[in-house]
């Protein structure tokens, strides 16, 4: 018997992450930046997770590493390594923190484009997991910074690390001011849906640096060129977080879409237009757009942050197609 057959006899979990780590490599998350499977490969999220919540018909069932129940624990270690979002703070049942999905995780830390030495700002701690990634990927624990408003989540996140033998800085705060303290930073990740990008990241990021966050139910990847100016595309996927908290508005609000065309209605492209554009166009000028433009995809929209506040774009930051974007 070879010694990975033995390791996964010997070792559930192990077994569990290299499955894992072969199915977001078949998703092609990886392609972008293949040092990530490493990363993943190494760094156990089982120990991230010791308890969350799946859905059930009126509402969610706890599920953790310490039931006496040796099959619920089996069932919680094989939920632990399935490519799923995990709910892992709940409020009056109203969803506050989640581990994200994995794959959708390597695809954003590949678009992050890393590299070695560079100081990487998270915000939005969540179970800690990301933050353990960057600080495998990166060698040095130093160079990570993460952020998050709930004490109660960074505490636990620095029990996770610790359990997984990293210690990045963990900072109890409101993350759309950053870390000025440990700036500046070469990249900035948000885990959390933005209404508008925080200027204080600018200002913390170095010129010629890059944030990637979600907005409008896309990934956009700005590259800063100052305090006060970053502009960038969308990436290709669709993703869906938790808002960034304390933030006004809320992508997941969509209008009245009566009357529109069904394949409008159903479409997530659509309604990534009509998100992105809320305040400025109505359903049925942004249909108009959808169809004239030939129903595009996420990678020909962007966005620009600049002294005049955010604006979003169709193709080019000067062309005929630029909105403003409501303040958060």
């Amino acid at each position: 018997m070879g010694g990975h057959d033995r390791e996964a006899r010997d070792d559930p979990a192990a077994a569990a992450r290299a499955a894992l780590v072969r199915e977001i490599g078949a998703s092609g998350a990886f392609d972008a930046d293949p040092v990530w499977r490493e990363a993943f490969a190494a760094v156990p999220r089982h120990l991230f997770v010791p308890y969350y919540y799946v859905g059930v018909v009126g509402g969610y069932e706890r599920r953790w590493g310490e039931h006496p129940d040796p099959r619920e624990r089996e069932r919680w270690l094989r939920g632990a390594y399935e490519d799923t979002p995990l709910a892992i703070r709940l409020r009056d049942g109203e969803l506050l923190s989640s581990s994200s999905q994995p794959s959708l995780m390597a695809l954003m830390l590949a678009g992050l484009e890393v590299r070695d030495g560079q100081k990487v700002l998270e915000i939005g701690t969540g179970s800690g997991y990301n933050a353990a990634l960057l600080a495998h990927r990166l060698g040095d624990d130093d160079l990570v910074t993460t952020v998050d408003l709930d004490p109660e989540i960074t505490e636990s996140a620095r029990r996770h690390l610790d359990a997984a033998g990293h210690r990045p800085a963990v900072v109890t705060g409101d993350g759309a001011r950053g870390v000025p303290a440990r700036a500046p930073y070469d990249r900035i990740i948000a885990t959390c849906a933005l209404p508008s990008v925080p200027r204080a990241w600018l200002a913390q990021c170095r010129p010629g640096g890059r944030i990637l966050a979600p907005f409008a139910t896309g990934l956009v990847t700005l590259t800063v060129r100052d305090a006060g100016h970053a502009e960038g595309r969308f990436l290709h996927t669709p993703a869906y977080f938790v808002p960034l908290r304390g933030a006004g508005r809320s992508w997941r609000e969509q209008p009245d879409l009566d009357g529109l065309p069904p394949a409008a209605r159903r479409s997530d492209l659509f309604r990534f237009l009509l998100a992105l554009t809320a305040g400025a166009l109505d359903p049925r000028q942004a249909y108009e757009l959808w169809e004239d433009a030939g129903r595009p995809q996420r990678e020909r929209y962007g966005l620009t942050a600049g002294a005049g506040g955010d604006r979003a774009w169709l193709d080019g930051p000067r062309g005929p197609h630029v909105w403003p974007v409501p303040a958060g």
